[in-house]
């Protein structure tokens, strides 16, 4: 057994998770946005898989189940006030007062782990509202549209240019923001890449209502102001470890 770690770019993140797994991959475990640990088995060429991606860092593990070790470093959280992330092998109920969403970590990006995700998570338990109409931009694995569903949006809109992710999710459609009406939400909220964000700005603004809230999240706290400057006047900077989340209204 041997492992590679795998640095990219977080947009294309789903893209890299999927690839490994028709690699014949034993096991992933997410190191963060960017970044991915990949377990396979002596039979795999490990020469042509650093030759496909270059960079990574090839180091031989002990003889275990990592599939399974892998499983066991994710355990059931509580995140925010009112939920509750569960690895699909498990079936911890939730405490009371508490949504339960099964989660499948290593599929695409959006386990709860992720600060990020975590930031995403609370700030809409804050902003959405029965009733309320919401857009989730980069949907990833689908939590954050899930838990805008379970907080009482009467509906809600996933988007993703990663086919692969939006069949994950399971609810939502291959394309980004671009293709939403405008003035039509109540609610955005885009944990994605900086550079992602930056770019997407002006229809991320445009598809809000008046009085909308967009939640911005997917970076570093050194990229805040590279982030902020191309949004409307933020109304909070929340932070978690290392990474942030910027809420602005329209």
């Amino acid at each position: 057994m041997f492992s590679l770690e795998i640095e990219c770019d977080p947009d294309d993140h789903d893209l890299l998770i999927a690839e490994l797994w028709e690699r014949e991959c034993a096991g992933i475990v997410e190191l963060g946005a960017a970044r991915v640990r990949a377990f396979f088995p002596d039979t795999v060429d490990s020469s042509e898989l650093r030759m496909l991606f270059p960079g990574s860092a090839l180091r031989m593990e002990e003889d275990r189940d990592w599939v399974q070790s892998a499983h066991d470093l994710l355990q059931p959280m509580k995140v925010g006030q009112r939920f509750f992330l569960v690895p699909e092998w498990r079936d911890d109920p939730a405490p009371g007062g508490r949504f339960r969403i099964a989660v499948n970590p290593g599929m695409a990006f959006g386990t709860g782990v992720h600060e990020t995700t975590r930031l995403s998570i609370e700030a809409l338990e804050e902003f959405v509202k029965p009733g309320s109409t919401v857009l989730d931009v980069g949907t990833g694995s689908g939590i954050l549209a899930k838990a805008a569903r379970l907080l009482g949006a009467v509906r809600v809109f996933a988007c993703d240019t990663d086919m692969v992710a939006v069949q994950i999710a399971g609810d939502g459609f291959n394309g980004s923001v671009d293709a939403v009406a405008t003035a039509s939400v109540d609610v955005v909220v885009a944990n994605i890449s900086p550079e992602a964000i930056v770019r997407l700005a002006p229809d991320l603004v445009r598809v809000l209502r008046k009085g909308g809230v967009l939640l911005a999240s997917g970076f570093e706290l050194a990229e805040v102001e590279q982030v902020r400057a191309a949004l409307p006047p933020a109304l909070d900077v929340r932070r978690k470890g290392n990474w942030a989340l910027i809420v602005a209204s329209v």
